[in-house]
């Protein structure tokens, strides 16, 4: 890819950019949120056309005119946001929009050869080295780990040379992680270009063998990950050196102002705790363990089979609009599901459960609207042409900052965060990790939870590990290490 332009009206997403990936070699891509990563893939993958440029693949010139085009070329991409029909089997996910003809029919819509289809199918998961996979099963009731594998066969599938994957260990336990990048080092040998695009720098030193860093839809550097630290790949992507990622100082813990009794959701055992202002309360765990069902019985978004919630003055169950009357928000790690309205605007979904003061009597002032919105959008530094710009054009970093600033603008007491920094730039991160901070100083309560063990280790007063269901003793961030977080999370090391 050579001097690749891209505008969306007046705002410039690539200004000239170059892209080159060997057979046998994983490339990092990685950038701020809004770098223009994502607009660079699409291009690639042929869902955006570019304004100029030139590309080639195998030294031919390659210029899709859309998806399909480009997965004939042999170009596919991993969304972080999963494209699979959950409906459907393992096998027709992976045949789907190729799906083989029967023999002796061409063109006939309709006549699919199943042989055909359940061969395919098995072929790309044997050569992916999960043929355990059952292409019958429903694609939707696979794990979060074997839905990315139906993926990614799908595009072993139709014959891939280059792999985008695009923040593929988001929704993956640790576990699985490693497995991932097992199959990365599988996937080089074969011969395959991949692209790595990841916020987690660690990831980015531990799997590519060269990095390419964007800022502000230039490029900014690049070269070979082993001769690199991983400073100087986050001082390209911010422009400067980022010295404190995780704010310091003391905190003064208040009054309790969130109390779980007995709490017991679905599947999960009764779980108490009690949550102070100024403090942030970790969660730790692993995929499934039951972290974010915990969360959203504690909102009033699942139902809870017995126990009590006591949040100031209020006792006993409430729906999600009470929980915010009441002085608690939430931010859901499933966004584009049920965090945001992404067909509204960013001035909509940051004010909409506040609307109070927005206008006169039952009539709210969009202008009104946009002055409130355009505070929090400077204050968060979101990438955007205004406070009337749909969600749903914004990077997905830009989407979770959108979020966290509703929790701001109702300027709630207590702030229930799931995974508050999946998909977001190591300068974003810093950002959040302050004005929580600033939060807790002003006798705000935080209730996190992270797969990130770094992140709760450095932000938490206290953390507790859930496992299985159960949710183990607090204990002070500073008795707890990584290992030992891994150890009672993994069920290694019974809760104490």
């Amino acid at each position: 890819m050579r001097g690749v332009r891209k505008a969306f009206g007046g705002t410039v997403a690539l200004d000239g950019v170059d892209l080159a990936v060997r057979a046998g070699e994983v490339c990092a891509l990685v950038g701020q949120n809004g770098a223009g990563k994502s607009t660079l893939m699409s291009i690639l993958a042929g869902a955006i056309r570019p304004d100029a440029g030139t590309m080639a693949l195998d030294g031919a010139p390659y210029s899709p005119a859309n998806p399909r085009e480009a997965r004939k070329a042999g170009v596919a991409m991993i969304y972080q946001e999963l494209s699979l029909a959950p409906h459907l089997s393992v096998m027709d996910n992976i045949s789907l929009g190729l799906e083989p003809r029967r023999p002796g029919v061409p063109g006939a819509l309709g006549f699919v050869s199943r042989d055909k289809v359940q061969h395919t199918a098995r072929a790309a998961l044997r050569q992916l080295g999960h043929p355990e996979i059952p292409i019958d099963a429903p694609a939707g009731d696979l794990s979060p780990a074997g839905q990315q594998l139906v993926e990614i066969a799908r595009s072993l599938a139709c014959g891939c040379s280059v792999l985008v994957l695009d923040e593929p260990t988001s929704s993956l336990a640790h576990a699985d992680v490693q497995k991932l990048f097992g199959l990365i080092g599988r996937l080089k040998q074969q011969g395959l270009a991949l692209v790595y695009i990841s916020h987690f720098i660690e990831e980015v030193l531990e799997v590519s063998d060269r990095f390419v860093v964007l800022r502000d839809g230039r490029n900014a550097g690049e070269g070979p990950t082993s001769e690199t630290s991983g400073d100087r790949i986050v001082s390209l992507m911010v422009g400067r050196t980022l010295d404190d990622l995780y704010p310091s100082g003391t905190r003064t813990i208040g009054a309790p102002v969130l109390e779980l009794r007995d709490l017991a959701p679905e599947h999960l055992a009764p779980v108490s705790l009690t949550l102070h202002r100024g403090e942030i309360f970790g969660i730790a765990g692993l995929l499934g363990a039951g972290r974010t069902r915990l969360l959203r019985g504690l909102f009033g978004l699942d139902a809870v089979k017995s126990g009590a919630v006591t949040l100031g003055v209020h006792t006993g169950p409430g729906t999600p609009s009470e929980s915010w009357q009441r002085g608690m928000g939430m931010l859901s790690e499933n966004r584009t599901g049920e965090g945001l309205a992404t067909n509204l605007s960013i001035a909509d979904n940051m004010t909409l459960t506040r609307l109070k003061g927005l206008g006169h009597g039952y009539f709210v002032s969009p202008s009104a609207q946009q002055r409130a919105a355009r505070s929090w959008i400077e204050r968060l530094g979101i990438r955007t042409t205004g406070p009337a710009q749909r969600v749903a054009s914004l990077s997905g970093g830009n989407q979770q900052k959108v979020a966290f600033a509703r929790l701001l603008h109702h300027d709630v007491d207590v702030l229930v965060l799931d995974e508050p920094t999946r998909g977001i730039d190591v300068a974003s991160k810093a950002q959040i990790y302050k004005l929580v901070n600033e939060l807790v100083a002003a006798q705000k309560a935080v209730l996190i939870v992270s797969s990130y063990f770094p992140e709760l280790l450095a932000i938490c007063d206290r953390i507790a590990v859930m496992s299985r269901g159960r949710l183990g003793v607090p204990r002070p961030a500073s008795e707890w290490t990584e290992h030992t977080l891994l150890l009672e999370a993994s069920g290694a090391r019974p809760a104490s």
